[in-house]
């Protein structure tokens, strides 16, 4: 039976789905402040005249937009929300979290921890150290390159994911023939959106097949996938130019997307993660480019000396990549 395996990182709480050994999907959160399933009291900003759309203020003093709101609240009156989506983070800016009018009586409460979560679902979950090689074992380190770099080979090419502020985008690079690449990428694609947690909108480019009958074969192969994979949502059709839009919801950023839209701060977690795992004795020693110096919080470095029981040092290295950082003992 699948089960979900869990690390309390630093900054960090990630959870795989373990399927035969496997990573057949994947979860990371942050810290984000107001995550799915929050439910706080807001104030109502504004609305969209017409429509049951409003922009509320959070508790923090940040904003949020939602939908089903009575058309008789006012600006200025307090409503119960629940948040539905998280801040997605995009290049210069973010998309806003989304909310909707709570449930009649519920309170103020977090969102609810990975554990908890997943623990609601249909797998067991059990909690594994980080210092453990459970995550090693099953190509946690793999995934890790997959999302920074949004390259995922598979028999006969490569799939590139890129996140765009509109939906992911799924490339399809290999050699011909274009039908028989169409569909080796389908298992790859269905695999891919699991495990780098793909949801809202997604483009697919597939090769341009010029029959319908291959077209259909392709269409056919991707519905049996997405079904074997556990993928929820709607997908239309290949078109001429072999393009194939999927839909799903939405409540997080996707693993590709975290990495791409903060490479630094990525980069920082990732490093925490390697450091926790040094079992030479002596002080860690943490060599990064300055960006990922930047981004490390105080209370992060405050948090793996505690957990180590070690003395921290530093290296910047300028020429080091940002995923490059690496940790390591020395003498004390």
């Amino acid at each position: 039976m699948p089960e979900w395996l869990v690390e309390q990182g630093i900054g960090e709480e990630r959870a795989v789905l373990i399927d035969q050994g496997e990573i057949a999907a994947a979860r990371v959160i942050w810290d984000e402040p107001w995550r799915a399933g929050a439910v706080a009291e807001a104030r109502l900003l504004s609305r969209i005249p017409g429509t049951r759309r409003a922009a509320v203020r959070l508790p923090d003093g940040s904003e949020a937009l939602g939908e089903g709101f009575d058309p008789g609240l006012t600006e200025g009156r307090a409503v119960m929300v629940r948040i539905t989506r998280a801040a997605i983070a995009e290049k210069g800016r973010a998309k806003l979290p989304q909310v909707r009018p709570a449930a009649p009586g519920e309170a103020p409460r977090a969102a609810p921890a990975l554990l908890e979560e997943l623990a609601a679902g249909p797998y067991p979950v059990r909690q594994v150290p980080v210092p453990g090689r459970a995550f090693a074992d099953v190509g946690w380190d793999d995934l890790v390159a997959e999302a920074l770099t949004g390259e995922v080979a598979f028999a006969g090419g490569n799939l590139i994911v890129s996140p765009t502020p509109a939906m992911t985008l799924i490339d399809i690079d290999g050699p011909p023939p274009l039908p028989a690449l169409a569909l080796a990428a389908v298992p790859a694609i269905a695999a891919a959106l699991m495990r780098l947690d793909v949801g809202g909108s997604v483009g697919i480019d597939f090769p341009s097949l010029p029959e319908k009958v291959q077209r259909r074969a392709v269409d056919e192969a991707l519905a049996a996938a997405l079904a074997d994979a556990g993928w929820q949502g709607e997908r239309t059709g290949m078109n001429g130019f072999g393009f194939v839009q999927l839909v799903s919801r939405l409540e997080r950023p996707s693993l590709a997307a975290r990495f791409a839209r903060a490479p630094a701060a990525a980069a920082a977690r990732r490093l925490l993660r390697t450091a926790e795992r040094v079992a030479e004795p002596g002080a860690l020693l943490l060599t990064a480019h300055p960006a990922v110096r930047r981004a490390m919080r105080t209370e992060w470095e405050a948090e793996l000396a505690r957990r180590t029981g070690r003395v921290l040092r530093w290296q910047e290295d300028a020429g080091l990549a940002l995923s490059a950082a690496f940790a390591q003992a020395i003498a004390a």
